[in-house]
């Protein structure tokens, strides 16, 4: 490893998006971004999809052989509110990371400027203000294959930091062990979870990936409540079947040794801030490095066509 600072001041912000509305979820993020640098975040990490929130609940129209128009009218008021990637809501965050002096990380629904589809993205903006490479989600899960595309690229790309490579997977990219390996391969310090992912189930997944990977774990995930979906669905029954929970939160930080820096929190929105320990991530792998001294590349080989 290469030397890294010694602390980074890190905000997660758990926050509702507002529904279907990118130029208003931008707007939120900035602000919430000028509000998590004045606390003195160099770091600053949104959850999945912040823009324009996740479709929680929502079939679109899709049945196995079947679609309705309704359905269809409602996905493209989704698609509407995906963005271009560069264009005006990464402007206005590209801005607001610059004035922040902060790294940010954004989870998005994107629209690919050529074709009609969309991808989970997340978007990693440099201090200077600057995008880096964009990560898109390589499979995405159950039904969410009817709304966003698998990665044509961007599957594994990290970003070099004061504080060690950062790099992110987006939910249950995390329950793919092989892109795990691909990013300890990296040897990523900051481990970014940008997900919709608040069952208890995920907190013992977060606390194993932070183990095994010898990183911080950064879980920053949504809170959303049914009354927060746009009027006007068509299919608006499918929303009225929710709790009025939809997404209760559940965002923390964990260290390298597998321990909450940050509890998780829940039902409610928050800046949760810490400031962590980087000293701990050499620490951490004197006696397990998974892709050095605690491997046998001898035997097992990981292949990446990381174009």
């Amino acid at each position: 490893m290469r030397d890294i600072s010694p602390i980074c001041k890190i905000a997660v912000i758990q926050a509702s998006p507002v529904m279907f509305n990118a130029p208003a979820c931008a707007e939120k993020a900035a602000a919430l971004i000028s509000e998590a640098a004045a606390s003195g975040a160099e770091l600053i990490v949104f959850p999945e999809l912040f823009i324009p929130g996740y479709p929680y609940g929502m079939t679109f129209g899709f049945t196995v052989g079947a679609r309705s128009d309704a359905g269809r009218e409602d996905w493209k008021l989704y698609y509407d509110n995906s963005i271009v990637v560069p264009g005006p809501e990464t402007k206005l965050l590209s801005e607001a990371a610059r004035v922040a002096g902060a790294y940010v990380s954004i989870g998005v629904s994107e629209r690919d400027p050529v074709s009609g589809t969309l991808y989970n993205s997340n978007l990693i903006f440099l201090p200077d203000g600057s995008l880096a490479p964009v990560h898109r989600k390589m499979k995405p899960t159950g039904s969410e294959r009817v709304v966003w595309g698998d990665a044509d690229r961007g599957y594994f790309p990290v970003v070099e930091t004061p504080w060690g490579p950062m790099g992110s997977l987006i939910c249950w990219e995390s329950y793919m062990p092989l892109a795990r390996v691909a990013l300890y391969e990296k040897g990523v310090s900051l481990y970014i979870s940008p997900n919709t992912n608040d069952n208890p189930e995920w907190q013992h997944t977060a606390r194993h990936i932070a183990l095994e990977g010898r990183c911080y774990f950064i879980n920053a995930d949504l809170y959303f409540t049914r009354s927060m979906y746009p009027a006007g669905l068509r299919n608006c029954e499918e929303v009225a079947r929710l709790p009025e929970t939809v997404c209760r939160g559940g965002s923390c930080v964990i260290d390298p040794f597998g321990h909450y820096v940050t509890e998780p929190l829940w039902d409610r929105e928050a800046i949760i801030t810490a400031e962590l320990d980087m000293s701990l991530v050499p620490q951490s792998k004197m006696e397990l490095d998974t892709v050095g001294h605690y491997s046998r590349p001898d035997v097992l080989r990981l292949t990446v066509d990381d174009r």
